[in-house]
């Protein structure tokens, strides 16, 4: 019975690849002259001649990052018509074009890349890994992602493709496209971030014969001075003054009694507030003494308790003592306790001319 031939990389359990990378991605150093940066690049400003000599120089010491290359076959698969593009090389740059010409510029001869052909797997997926690198990396400006996401749509076969493989709508792929409608010296302020992308946006529905004068008005316009927010000013108005403090009453005298005995209820004198002063009022001569009411006043208790008051200024005379006069006998009372004797004789005396008697020896 004839044997059969049996794999030894099988019975390892390892893949086998018909092409070197279609499986594992496999990191290489490969000299510049075997790559080819692809065509569908939308990337347009690599630097200055001194900047990527620049950039050449540091890859040269240690080159971080490799650029992602698929086989001259899996490319041409793809893109038939690129072989002219393509030449003898026999890879294509997928990502990493500007570490090639850095290295170009320095004057190196190779590169680090890493071959993986499932990244040619179809169009979508080589022009996504084109775009991805760069979108992640915000290296591309917002023409240049427009220039990338055109190029999906022409070679995807519409808008809608696009929108579905990167599940957006078809909104989406058509504002990203709408900047390459301006014309060429304002896709440049663009690139330069001298226009906005939302103005840009707005001038690129113009006709392109109206857009550079739209952008000078715009421009003119932002120049403008900005009116002057209005300065607050403090109020001029003078506060109102506060309300003057009451005038503070003067203090009334407090029940004041000059006798000997206890102060009878009906001669404590109570405070009574001061009133403005009013004109002279002649007094009202006091009734003689047959004329005076007969006496109505209960008896007055004898335990009735002083009115003791904080110590007080000295009342003027009128205030000191207020005399009845309907109760002669606490009238006398009050005269003989506080009168001095001579007092009381020339007191008498009067009393009996007015009642027309003759005045008693002892009184004399």
């Amino acid at each position: 019975m004839a044997g059969r031939r049996t794999s030894l990389a099988s019975l390892a359990g390892q893949k086998v690849d018909t092409v070197p990378g279609q499986s594992d991605p496999l990191l290489l150093t490969l000299p510049l002259a075997n790559l080819v940066p692809t065509r569908f690049n939308p990337r347009r400003n690599f630097g200055t001649d001194d900047d990527l000599k620049a950039f050449g120089l540091v890859l040269k010491r240690r080159q971080l990052q490799p650029a992602v290359v698929v086989s001259r076959t899996a490319y041409l698969k793809l893109w038939p018509e690129e072989e002219s593009a393509v030449g003898t090389a026999q890879y294509v740059i997928a990502n990493g074009e500007r570490r090639y010409r850095g290295s170009r510029a320095a004057g190196l001869t190779t590169l680090n890349v890493v071959h993986n052909e499932d990244v040619a797997k179809s169009r979508a997926d080589f022009l996504d890994a084109v775009l991805s690198e760069n979108n992640d990396r915000e290296d591309l400006d917002p023409i240049e992602r427009a220039l990338g996401i055109d190029t999906m749509v022409a070679e995807l076969g519409g808008a809608n493709r696009v929108a579905e493989h990167y599940g957006k709508t078809g909104g989406w792929v058509s504002q990203q496209r709408k900047l390459l409608k301006l014309v060429p010296e304002l896709q440049q302020l663009v690139s330069s971030k001298e226009m906005p992308v939302r103005v840009a946006r707005d001038i690129a529905g113009l006709p392109a014969e109206r857009q550079v004068a739209a952008w000078d008005e715009e421009t003119a316009r932002r120049l403008e001075p900005k009116p002057a927010a209005p300065v607050r000013r403090e109020s001029t108005t003078p506060a109102s003054a506060p309300a003057p403090a009451p005038a503070p009453t003067p203090a009334v005298p407090g029940p004041v009694y000059r006798g000997k005995d206890p102060a009878p209820e009906a001669l404590l004198v109570q405070p009574q507030p001061v009133e403005p002063a009013a004109a002279p009022v002649s007094p009202l001569p006091e009734p003689r003494a047959e004329e005076q009411a007969p006496n109505t006043f209960a008896p007055v208790a004898d335990d009735i308790t002083p009115v003791t008051t904080a110590p007080q200024p000295d009342p003027s005379p009128a205030a000191v003592l207020q005399l009845p006069t309907h109760d002669w006998e606490q009238l006398a009372d009050i005269v003989i306790a506080e009168l001095p004797e001579a007092a009381l004789h020339s007191l008498t005396e009067r009393l009996l001319e007015a009642v027309g008697a003759e005045p008693s020896s002892q009184s004399a």
